[in-house]
C-alpha cells in the first residue's frame, strides 16, 4: 500500500530520502550515492552538477526508476515509487516522468510529429491535437513536422526530444546533459525552452549538466561529489 502523506502545506513534487546506492560488496564495493536527501517543490528547475563518475547520473536514473537504490526512498507527487509493483511503476513512469537525453534517442523511421506523440501512443491514448500544435509552435518545429530525424540539425533533434518529453504533460522532467551535443547558441535555446515549459505547464525539472554557466540558469543548484550531495540553494537572477 502506498500511504499518501497528509497535512503538508506544500506537496513536494520530488522527495529523495536517505538514498544509498552500492555496487558490488565487501572490499570491492563502490558507494555511488551516500545517504542522499533533498526535495523539490512543484515547478522548480533544479540543476545537478558534478564531475564524471561523481554519482549524478546514478541519482537521475534512480529518480527516474531506471535503477533501484540499495536503500532509501524516492517519492514523486507523494507516491513511494519503489513500493509499486513493476507493471504499475512502468505505467506511472510513462505517465508522470519525461526523459530528455544527450543523444536524443529519436526513432529514425518516424517523422518529427510521430516521434513527439510516440509516448502517448505507447499508453494507448489519443494525442491531444491542441497540445501537439502548441508544442510544435513553441519548439519552432511546425515547418519540420513531416521531416525525419536525419533531415534535422542537432538542435532541431533535441527540440523534438523535448517535445516528446512534454507531450504527456509529465509532472517531472529528467534531463541528462540535454545540451551536451549542442553548440552554445542551441544550448541557450534548449535551456530557454525548458524554463518556459517549467513555467507554462508547472513542470518540475531535474537537469544534469557539467556546464556551470548552464547550471546557473536554473532556480537551484545541487552538486554531487563522490556520492555526496550538497545543496547550493537558489540562484540569483
Amino acid at each position: 500500500m502506498i500511504k499518501a502523506e497528509r497535512g503538508r502545506q506544500q506537496v513536494n513534487m520530488l522527495e529523495v530520502q536517505s538514498v544509498l546506492k552500492t555496487y558490488g560488496s565487501g572490499e570491492a564495493a563502490v558507494h555511488a550515492l551516500k545517504n542522499v536527501s533533498f526535495s523539490v517543490p512543484k515547478g522548480e528547475f533544479v540543476a545537478v552538477v558534478g564531475e564524471s563518475g561523481s554519482g549524478k547520473s546514478t541519482l537521475l536514473n534512480i529518480v527516474g526508476a531506471l535503477d533501484t537504490p540499495t536503500s532509501g526512498k524516492v517519492l514523486i507527487d507523494g507516491k513511494d515509487i519503489f513500493s509499486m509493483e513493476d507493471r504499475n511503476l512502468t505505467i506511472f513512469r510513462r505517465r508522470n516522468i519525461g526523459f530528455i537525453f544527450q543523444s536524443f534517442h529519436l526513432i529514425p523511421e518516424l517523422t518529427v510529429e510521430q516521434n513527439i506523440i510516440f509516448p502517448v501512443l505507447l499508453d494507448y491514448q489519443r494525442p491531444n491535437e491542441k497540445h501537439l500544435e502548441e508544442l510544435l509552435a513553441v519548439l519552432n518545429l511546425k515547418e519540420r513536422r513531416s521531416h525525419l530525424p536525419s533531415q534535422l540539425s542537432g538542435g532541431q533533434q533535441q527540440r523534438v526530444a523535448i517535445g516528446r518529453a512534454l507531450m504527456t504533460r509529465p509532472s517531472l522532467i529528467l534531463a541528462d546533459e540535454p545540451t551536451g551535443n549542442l553548440d552554445s547558441q542551441n544550448s541557450s535555446e534548449v535551456i530557454a525552452l525548458l524554463k518556459e515549459a517549467s513555467r507554462k505547464y508547472e513542470q518540475t525539472i531535474l537537469m544534469i549538466t557539467h556546464n556551470r554557466s548552464i547550471a546557473q540558469t536554473a532556480d537551484r543548484v545541487l552538486q554531487v561529489s563522490d556520492g555526496v550531495l550538497t545543496d547550493f540553494g537558489r540562484c540569483r537572477e
